[in-house]
């Protein structure tokens, strides 16, 4: 049975499916004020927007799928907003449409990095083929990285064929873009001592690029060292014999030098996965992950949202903080608690 939403000012009730398609509509004609709202509903908790979020995907994800997908991640500090201006304008000068995201699951709380990054980035931001996009205030990495994968969906069918997601680099942020994206960059910088304590090695090896960024001037020398490093470092991750080992790259994003060869990389990675057929299968391996984190997340705000559990809730993590319980019995609490 489809619902019905009454629109104020329209005098007239309209199907949540006949909502949808208006509005896929004016997304796939190239409508920006489309968008937001699109995206918006996208993220929205209430239970109609949901619905209407749904039904708008489906009727887009036929339409989605042909922009390539590249992640960006490093430490705050490395570079990351003139980094994606600079490529931003680069790819737009090349043809291409760019659109720019954010995973920032502390972005309910800071305000998120990419606020601030978005009135830096204004020559893009003002550009009319770029589209940036604050990251989502779900508070959650699951919530954020959810609605990202569905505004993928948007941003793909509206035209962009080129779509940055950055992530802010904190705790399981990068794991969550490296499964969203087609090539995941690491940016880092040339440090004095040893280059590899400042990168986590899980990061590295989710890296298909890694780009040594600020190489210019007094600091191109330690810059080029950096690399060779990396280089090494990474022979030693990746056997001879793999399909791909992440080349290290030196680049200046403020004077632009290495930026076209940074997006040469890029392309090249996925034109060696085409040929290898690993790109399809890479994406088909990530629809499969999206719908096991949407089951988890879906039996988590379940259990969260179950009277008993809200009850009960901070007496056990009480218990827990005291040492009086420990967390697998409360767990266990709480799922039989969900379950009656």
């Amino acid at each position: 049975m489809r619902s019905r939403l009454h629109f104020r000012g329209f005098g007239v009730s309209m199907t949540s499916q006949d909502a949808a398609h208006k509005l896929a509509q004016a997304i796939r004609s190239g409508d920006r004020a489309a968008l937001p709202r699109a995206i918006t509903m996208l993220e929205s908790t209430r239970a109609d927007h949901r619905e209407r979020a749904q039904q708008l995907l489906l009727e887009l994800l036929p339409d989605s799928g042909n922009a390539h997908r590249v992640g960006i991640t490093g430490v705050p500090g490395v570079g990351k907003s003139t980094t994606i201006e600079a490529l931003g304008m680069h790819l737009i000068d090349r043809g291409h449409q760019v659109a720019v995201l954010a995973v920032d699951p502390s972005s309910t709380r800071t305000g998120g990095s990419i606020l601030g990054d978005k009135t830096r980035m204004s020559r893009l931001a003002a550009h009319p083929d770029a589209y940036i996009r604050p990251s989502p205030t779900s508070g959650t990495l699951g919530g954020v990285a959810k609605a990202t994968r569905e505004t993928v969906v948007l941003l793909e069918a509206a035209g962009f064929d080129v779509i940055l997601i950055e992530t802010v680099g904190v705790g399981q942020s990068e794991v969550a873009v490296a499964n969203m994206v087609d090539t995941f960059v690491l940016l880092t910088l040339a440090r004095t001592g040893d280059q590899l304590q400042g990168i986590k090695k899980g990061v590295l090896e989710l890296a298909d690029i890694v780009v040594v960024n600020k190489a210019d001037g007094e600091h191109l020398p330690e810059a080029r060292k950096a690399a060779r490093e990396l280089s090494s470092a990474i022979r030693l991750i990746y056997p001879r014999e793999t399909l791909w080992r992440p080349p290290v790259l030196t680049m200046s994003a403020v004077e632009g030098s290495g930026l076209a060869e940074m997006w040469d990389t890029v392309e090249r990675h996925r034109r060696v996965l085409t040929e290898a057929g690993e790109f399809e299968a890479r994406r088909r391996d990530q629809q499969v992950d999206w719908t096991w984190q949407m089951v988890r997340d879906t039996v988590l705000d379940r259990v969260l949202s179950n009277p008993a559990v809200r009850n009960m809730r901070a007496e056990l993590e009480r218990q827990v903080k005291a040492g009086e319980l420990t967390p697998a019995l409360a767990a266990q609490q709480i799922l039989d608690a969900a379950s009656r």
